[in-house]
């Protein structure tokens, strides 16, 4: 399968700088992931709540990806490490996998987002966004769990999308595969390079939808082209919520952090707007807050709502869903266990009011306690 080339391809149409960093709408064009017309029958309450069930596992170094293996299991990547564990979904035990070769971490660059096949059961794929000496990529490795010695249960790597600008800073990094089977993957514009986000033919500062072998996905705004949205300053969180509708989490520079609606085609208005500006042509954010109480990272959709981890804010996020097919929120977003465990990466739906949280002390920004970091079970409503 051939791998893409950034130079190769047509694209039409925040974390800050230190990574702690009027409503204009635009139509979906009607791709397989976004679904509005049904509106949820029991929309979420106003006011939710957090409960922390237990501490599943600790002392992971640099945790940044997370995803969830058929059976309850989880794979959790480190970014620094380059290095990916599964974690026993019931006792917490860490198995090493295996290390991804040729990343080359440095800065927020690293081993990233990971994401399991929705065809594991047979394929058993796995895939990687990481930084290289030269680039971000996304390959896909074959997880033999049962046959090698831990450590050594990850084939060779083979790279499906290579040339996403890298930096020092902002190199995106979330992936994940929607209910229409394709996979997204949110990049950042390198924060050296700001125009790249406006820039119709680079893969910098997007969201990208692909098939699982690297190819632009049927239905993309513009045939041919791997970009979903653009405008972009760092893609951090992509979830889709009851409705198939997805969400985006990013840092801003020193102003807004933003939760997005994503529309197929639209321009969320990096470098030139940032937080709501209600100028035509481009779409705005449903929520946004001061770099302070956020600075963005993984989204997950369970309850009616998203739920955002924040790393610079120290807290959850919960933003609870209209069932209705508009942009707004049903109420204002509420935080919870601010300053308790320090900065959270990312979080997963763990099933009916069960999330997964994880922190992020040791990626050198933080400030580790004893057990960081650590994987915590979330009860939330």
């Amino acid at each position: 399968m051939a791998t893409l080339a950034a130079g190769s391809l047509l694209l039409s149409a925040g974390c800050s700088s230190n990574d702690d960093s009027g409503d204009t709408r635009v139509r979906s064009t009607g791709t397989p992931d976004t679904v509005t017309s049904s509106p949820s029958s029991t929309p979420p309450s106003a006011k939710g709540s957090v409960k922390v069930a237990s501490t599943l596992t600790k002392g992971l170094a640099s945790p940044w990806g997370l995803a969830e293996l058929p059976g309850g299991d989880l794979l959790v990547s480190s970014r620094d490490r380059r290095t990916i564990t599964r974690i026993d979904g019931s006792t917490g035990k860490q198995t090493r996998v295996g290390t991804v070769p040729g990343v080359s971490p440095a800065g927020e660059g690293g081993l990233l987002g990971i994401a399991v096949s929705p065809a594991f059961g047979t394929d058993h794929l796995v895939y990687a966004y990481f930084t290289t000496a030269s680039d971000n990529r996304i390959a896909r490795m074959r997880y033999d769990g049962t046959g090698r010695a831990p450590g050594r249960q990850l084939g060779a790597p083979h790279t499906i999308l290579r040339g996403i600008p890298k930096g020092y800073i902002h190199n995106g990094g979330r992936i994940a595969f929607g209910p229409d089977g394709m996979l997204y993957a949110g990049t950042g514009e390198t924060g050296q390079t700001r125009e790249l986000s406006q820039d119709k033919k680079s893969l910098a500062g997007k969201i990208l939808r692909m098939t699982p072998d690297g190819r632009p996905a049927p239905g993309n705004p513009v045939p041919g082209s791997l970009m979903y949205s653009y405008g972009h300053r760092n893609v951090q969180g992509l979830a889709w919520d009851g409705q198939k509708r997805l969400w985006a989490s990013e840092f801003g520079q020193d102003t807004w952090d933003e939760l997005n609606q994503i529309v197929p085609g639209g321009n969320y208005g990096w470098p030139k707007y940032e937080g709501k500006v209600g100028k035509a042509g481009f779409v705005d954010p449903v929520a946004q807050w001061r770099p302070s109480e956020a600075s963005p990272s993984g989204i997950a959709f369970a309850q009616g709502s998203i739920w955002m981890a924040a790393l610079r804010g120290e807290r959850l996020w919960r933003i609870p869903l209209s069932g209705n097919p508009g942009r707004e929120p049903l109420a204002a977003p509420q935080s919870f266990l601010q300053g308790q465990y320090g900065r959270l990466r990312t979080v997963l739906a763990a099933g009916s009011d069960r999330l997964w949280l994880v922190t992020s002390n040791t990626d050198t920004r933080g400030t580790p306690k004893p057990g960081d970091d650590r994987i915590l079970v979330l009860q939330v409503r």
